[in-house]
């Protein structure tokens, strides 16, 4: 795909991985709608980027914010890709989890991008060429002690991607699904990171996201896993989940261990 002189929705755009999207995106040329809650932390992400860009303030998890994002849209009259990265993770045990918090994750990380999406595909469809980006997470493909809503929710977005992908497959629509793993961004508490430091799990920087989703776009794939040996997992996973299984489940004393210690923190 093309993206000098394209418009690009991008949600989540001043948190860390939206930030490094934003400047990969402004440097190929694109003009991005920068979708966040936070107008100062909007405004001083465009005015670090090449060429002129679009703060947009709403909230994609209600109504009324999803609604603003389509009228600023419409307004400027096309729009060429869509990438959905807003997201929210909270790692704790499933049974200690406040309903609101599960809420939250599956409105945030799973809802709001599939009623977004839907509405901005009738845009979408007018271009010669367009694409949709939905970033998962490698815990959308092998469910992780800990993280259990969190992975649903991302379950569910691998899921709408592949299906959506095919219920596209006759418009100029293109539809990817990129899966990073544990990457160094805001969203990972204390316990996180040392949970991963513990484990041995290594950790990517935001601008390697950016990188990977620059290349995705531009390849003839629908999708990329990055990581190794996440991406190994995966597909042990979907072929022997019982082998993934037995290794997570001897690991759950030390999941559990920095999960508690979590709460001791609250």
């Amino acid at each position: 795909m093309n993206l000098k002189n394209s418009t690009i929705v991008l949600t989540g755009a001043s948190g860390g991985i939206g930030t490094a999207v934003a400047r990969a995106l402004a440097q190929q040329g694109a003009m991005l709608l920068l979708v966040g809650r936070h107008a100062e932390s909007l405004d001083a992400l465009a005015a670090q980027l090449p060429g002129k860009h679009q703060p947009v303030v709403a909230d994609i998890a209600s109504d009324s914010g999803r609604r603003v994002i389509e009228q600023q849209c419409a307004q400027h009259g096309e729009i060429d890709l869509l990438v959905n990265l807003a997201g929210t993770l909270d790692f704790q045990l499933f049974e200690q989890q406040p309903d609101t918090v599960i809420e939250q994750i599956i409105n945030t990380n799973l809802l709001s991008p599939m009623l977004l999406t839907r509405r901005l595909i009738p845009l979408l469809k007018t271009r010669p060429e367009a694409a949709i980006v939905n970033v998962g997470s490698t815990f959308g493909s092998i469910g992780h002690p800990g993280f259990t809503s969190y992975c649903a929710s991302k379950f569910g977005l691998r899921g709408f991607t592949e299906a959506l992908r095919r219920e596209l497959a006759d418009t100029p629509i293109r539809v990817f699904y990129l899966a990073p793993r544990a990457t160094a961004t805001n969203l990972n508490s204390d316990a996180v990171t040392a949970l991963n430091k513990a484990l041995g799990n290594k950790t990517d920087s935001p601008q390697q996201v950016a990188n990977a989703l620059l290349q995705l776009v531009n390849s003839n794939r629908h999708q990329h896993f990055m990581g190794w040996p996440e991406k190994l997992f995966v597909r042990i996973n979907a072929l022997f989940p019982g082998i993934v299984h037995s290794a997570l489940a001897k690991k759950v004393p030390l999941i559990k261990q920095y999960a508690e210690h979590r709460l001791d923190e609250k």
